[in-house]
């Protein structure tokens, strides 16, 4: 695969000058683990899905990594060859990865809720040459979906599938067999090792735009970002990282699977929410970080509540991907006895703003935070002049760990000659200098931290025989932030309701979290003089329907 992540050169000179971009990969950071720490605890994988627990030492991390290093290499991945992982966060994640940078090839992350639909298109535009899965998660079989799209992947060769029976599964082709014994595991080990420019993920955006994009991003540009999140967050070699949250997030591959070996951390992860197993788990583990959206620290909260389930070790939980409300801090404070941190970011750059350990909690129920070190945020009128503080406008961002394009359509890059990344967002920058993310001007609704892919949603709606005109918009939730609601207007003569449309949605393959929770029959939708659907009329319905 030849990828084409065009805004990494034009910045290099100047990231490197700034000591923004640190020159080392996952790599260098292993190593230095297992130099100085090969007994220290790494990593503890907890599946509430199969009842296992798995712990590995930093030694032990790196035997294994090399292990399946060279199993890949087996089955013919070479430099630069995407490798899809379609995984809960299981230890095979995380190992995946680190045996992927052994030999540079190319993780390519995927949610585990995604189905045939999503998958189809994400591995045939990313060419993946392997694709790991679960045999069976929470009852589904991820095998066996694969396998039914496999016609449709010229370049995908091998399905490997983790607790499968037969020659084809993760066991027997990568993590069983002694690899790094072969008298060549040394030379492959060292053969194609990246370096920190080279693309070293490949992670799909939602589809706002009406297809994902594929994200792509080096060492350089990622660990720009885990190094100053870790420094404002006081982090080091003495936390415990519980990571609860989807690995195939950058919210977990960046501070779940990468930071905890940047630095020399123990890293625990929980494969399915259930917040008493989350807070079990601080106890027993002696947890002092977590990052996750506003539903688990609200679920959190309320299960720490109760008596005897005190978590004191936990200093700080870092909530983003949707405004905190005010009395859920003060909850979450009272109950957890954390710090409450406010951040915002991007699968393009990470998180580019949070809030500081030192700030008043109001900051992290009235703002977004303000940007690390090496990154910077201005709000831009419709001209693209900068707004002065407290006016909203347009968010742009710039610095060392925005991406370095989207695979095969750089033209969607949103970035200008002076580097300014296009968010898509509305936001405000108060005289402080922080950010509050104030409304979108991409079409994307975000449930409990997913985002849902609008554009997909209607265009798929559209294509049922019943329904003339459709727009899908937010409503709020208490728990989840929003939620999805569809607002028909039906062909003459036609019949539609929930039960039919989501019996359609799930015939068509679509992940079940992005189906809408509600349907609104309408008999016309409002909309301009020039036939644009005015969807903030029908979020302001859905509102006050609600009150």
């Amino acid at each position: 695969m030849e990828f084409d992540a065009i805004l990494i050169p034009p910045r290099r000179a100047e990231m490197l000058a700034g000591g923004f971009w640190h020159e080392k990969t996952i790599n260098d950071h292993l190593e230095h683990c297992i130099e100085l720490s090969p007994d220290k605890l790494a990593l503890t994988a907890v599946s509430l899905d199969t009842g296992q627990t798995r712990r590995f030492t930093y030694r032990e991390l790196g035997t294994m990594a090399d292990r399946i290093a060279v199993g890949l290499a087996r089955l013919g991945v070479r430099r630069n060859d995407v490798v899809s992982c379609q995984l809960p966060n299981w230890w095979q994640f995380s190992l995946t990865y680190l045996a992927c940078s052994r030999i540079g090839a190319v993780m390519n992350p995927l949610m585990h809720i995604f189905r045939e639909r999503e998958l189809s298109f994400m591995l045939a535009h990313g060419r993946s040459k392997v694709v790991i899965v679960p045999k069976s998660f929470r009852g589904f079989d991820f095998e066996a979906m694969v396998n039914g799209i496999r016609g449709k992947l010229p370049d995908l060769e091998h399905v490997i599938a983790i607790g499968a029976q037969g020659s084809d599964s993760f066991e027997a082709r990568l993590s069983d067999p002694p690899w790094e014994q072969e008298a060549d595991a040394g030379e492959i080990l060292r053969r194609a090792r990246p370096g920190p420019d080279d693309v070293t993920q490949l992670i799909y955006t939602s589809g706002t735009t009406g297809e994902p994009k594929g994200v792509m991003h080096s060492a350089n540009t990622l660990m720009a970002n885990i190094v100053p999140y870790a420094e404002r967050l006081r982090l080091g070699a003495d936390d415990v990282v519980l990571m609860a949250s989807p690995m195939a997030h950058q919210t977990g591959f960046m501070y779940g699977l990468m930071m905890p070996v940047m630095l020399r951390a123990h890293a625990v992860l929980q494969d399915v929410w259930e917040p008493a197993k989350a807070a079990e788990l601080i106890r027993a583990e002696k947890v002092s970080f977590t990052m996750a959206s506003t539903p688990f620290l609200t679920d959190l909260a309320r299960t720490v509540s109760e008596p005897g389930k005190a978590v004191p070790s936990l200093r700080i939980f870092l909530c983003a991907g949707a405004p905190i409300p005010g009395p859920l801090v003060e909850q979450a404070r009272a109950a957890l006895g954390a710090k409450i941190v406010s951040a915002w970011g991007m699968s393009e750059n990470g998180a580019v703003t949070t809030t500081l350990l030192d700030d008043d909690d109001e900051r992290s129920v009235n703002t977004d935070g303000c940007p690390l070190p090496g990154m910077q945020a201005r709000v831009v009128d419709e001209a693209g002049d900068e707004l002065p503080a407290g006016e909203a406008g347009r968010l742009l961002v710039r610095g060392c760990s925005n991406f370095g394009g989207y695979l095969k359509r750089p033209q969607l890059n949103a970035t200008d000659e002076q580097g300014w990344f296009d968010t898509g967002d509305l936001a405000v920058i108060d005289a402080r200098g922080y950010v509050r993310i104030s409304g979108r001007s991409k079409d994307v609704i975000i449930r409990g931290g997913e985002n849902i892919p609008v554009v997909e949603i209607e265009t798929m709606l559209y294509r049922h025989p019943a329904i003339a005109q459709v727009a899908i918009v937010s409503y709020p939730d208490e728990r989840l932030g929003e939620r999805a609601c569809a607002v028909v207007v039906l062909k003459p003569g036609q019949q539609f309701d929930l039960a039919a449309m989501v019996e359609f949605m799930k015939s068509q393959k679509m992940a079940i979290q992005y189906i809408p929770e509600r349907l609104v029959v309408r008999e016309t939708l409002p909309a301009t003089p020039s036939g644009k659907i005015q969807k903030f009329k029908l979020r302001e319905m859905l509102r006050e329907t609600a009150r």
